[in-house]
């Protein structure tokens, strides 16, 4: 019988004909540890940096419009070449490498931009180093860009080594989210250490004092993690290319229309061929992110202003910004603990939508919960009639707040990667253009929340608590959505999915 023609999105996946064995899946997940090991960096130390350069907090967020801009194009490219490429080094390994030199290049950038700044002529003595900034944004770019080349192709590699196996999907996937988790733990420790610039002398100089010079330091950490954990995955772990005949019998296989188009014809044929499923996913998930991307960009600035009662610069901010990158370590040893026990989670909650939705809830009253803690440290300062730091129990509600959400954030980081490859391999697409059309749904929110959140907070006194109330209504829509709409996964969804991301091999 004639095989049915194929979608736009549809390529077979290359893979050997046995198992894949359980440690090649974990090395490449492991890979994930360099990249968050960055990311956390910047979560937790970039914003306050970026202020203590000259930014204004109302113009900050800007700065952040890099990463889902640069997602949004970059994620569907490195998945349609990546699907597509016949490097002899397999599909993804080539973009996962570049992907890895780019980030050097980018935490230099980053790491260097105090002292670039005052070579080519930035006043110290004044609030704002025009010079510094641009070059940190140029940098900030770069680093999104590269992390971008990392992820995409890392995630679309897990699936091609599960062959279409929905258990070896969401363990694949849970891996990666257990090593963003390691990452994320070693990032925030060392974003809270304040003497860590001790162990790189030369990284303290007129320009770049202590804060700037343990932010340089530990960007010097980060390369070398991800160089030697990308290094060992693409040594150890075989990518079987793609054959010149495979990717034009493939090709072929499309219609015409979406052929010539490239790239974007492609995600615009994707898109128009998505099923139902995928979209209801995108939607979910876009309204998920407006939740969480207030987290990710102001919570060690609120520690720094709301909870210490801080100002950039000064030493009550700068224990609050170490408070909080101690809290995103413990938010982080939640989410490590939390990714291993998604395949039981979602077994006990009757699936994994259903597990997605109920810890939204938890991530919308664990946002709620930053009003109560303000107003408490708020009303001690107030009692006090001068500046007193925050009370024990302020402090321990804080901590508690990084790792409630904790929970929430082990299920983000698997659970919707998890279903768009089943949703996806089940309508025959590749892996790699499928979840980069899952990223448009990721960066686009953040795009919105950038671009308003410094605004919203400025209408209500320059403080955070407005976004993060913006944050916590979207997480209760998504996680109502998320139960109500998505559709359960069946067995033969599961059986499909294997036949179509396996390539019959």
């Amino acid at each position: 019988m004639e095989s049915p023609t194929k979608s736009s999105l549809q390529l077979e996946t290359a893979t050997t004909t046995n198992i894949t064995p359980i440690l090649k899946i974990i090395s490449v997940a492991s890979v994930a540890a360099g990249i968050q090991f960055g990311w956390a960096l910047q979560l937790s130390l970039l914003t306050p940096y970026v202020q203590l350069l000259g930014v204004p907090h109302v113009w900050a967020s800007f700065i952040w419009l890099c990463g889902p801009i640069s997602g949004m194009v970059v994620q569907p490219i490195v998945g349609y070449y990546s699907d597509r490429c016949t490097s002899r080094l397999g599909r993804r390994k080539p973009f996962i490498i570049t992907g890895a030199l780019s980030v050097i290049i980018a935490v230099f950038l980053i790491g260097y931009a105090a002292d670039l700044g005052h070579s080519f002529g930035d006043d110290i003595t004044k609030k704002t180093r025009p010079r510094a900034v641009a070059i940190f944004v140029i940098g900030f770019w770069v680093l999104d860009v590269a992390n971008n080349m990392l992820q995409g192709p890392c995630r679309a590699f897990l699936g091609d080594l599960s062959a279409g196996d929905e258990g070896k999907i969401r363990m694949a996937n849970a891996f990666f989210s257990f090593f963003m988790a390691i990452g994320n733990i070693l990032g925030y420790a060392a974003g809270s250490y304040e003497n860590l610039h001790k162990a790189f002398p030369f990284s303290n100089t007129e320009a770049c004092e202590k804060f700037c010079a343990n932010l340089k330091s530990c960007f010097f950490i980060s390369i070398l993690l991800l160089l030697t954990l990308t290094g060992l995955a693409m040594f150890f772990v075989e990518d079987v290319p793609l054959s010149e005949a495979k990717k034009n019998e493939d090709i072929e296989g499309t219609e015409d229309s979406a052929r010539s188009a490239g790239c974007f014809g492609e995600i615009v044929g994707a898109l128009k061929e998505l099923k139902k499923p995928m979209w209801i996913l995108m939607l979910v998930t876009a309204i998920n992110w407006i939740g969480w991307f207030p987290f990710f960009l102001f919570n060690t600035d609120w520690m720094g202003k709301e909870v210490y009662g801080g100002n950039v610069g000064d030493e009550a901010y700068d224990k609050g910004v170490r408070a909080g990158s101690l809290g995103l370590m413990i938010n982080a040893i939640v989410l490590a603990v939390m990714s291993l026990g998604v395949e039981p989670a979602s077994k006990i909650m009757g699936g994994a939508k259903n597990l997605w939705g109920i810890v939204n809830f938890i991530l919308s009253g664990g946002l709620l919960s930053t009003i109560y803690i303000t107003k408490v440290a708020e009303f001690d300062r107030h009692r006090a009639g001068h500046y007193v730091p925050p009370a024990t129990g302020v402090r321990v509600g804080a901590m508690t707040f990084f790792a409630v959400v904790g929970i929430p954030l082990a299920i983000n980081f698997s659970v919707p990667f998890a279903l768009a490859s089943v949703y996806s391999a089940t309508s025959g697409a590749g892996q790699g253009l499928s979840l980069g059309v899952l990223n448009l749904a990721i960066v686009i929110p953040q795009m919105i929340v950038s671009t308003v959140s410094g605004q919203v907070d400025a209408w209500f006194g320059g403080g955070n608590l407005p976004a993060f109330v913006m944050g916590a209504i979207a997480a209760a829509v998504s996680g109502a959505m998320a139960i109500v709409m998505l559709p359960s996964i069946k067995k033969s969804d599961a059986a499909k999915a294997s036949m179509v991301v396996g390539g019959g091999h």
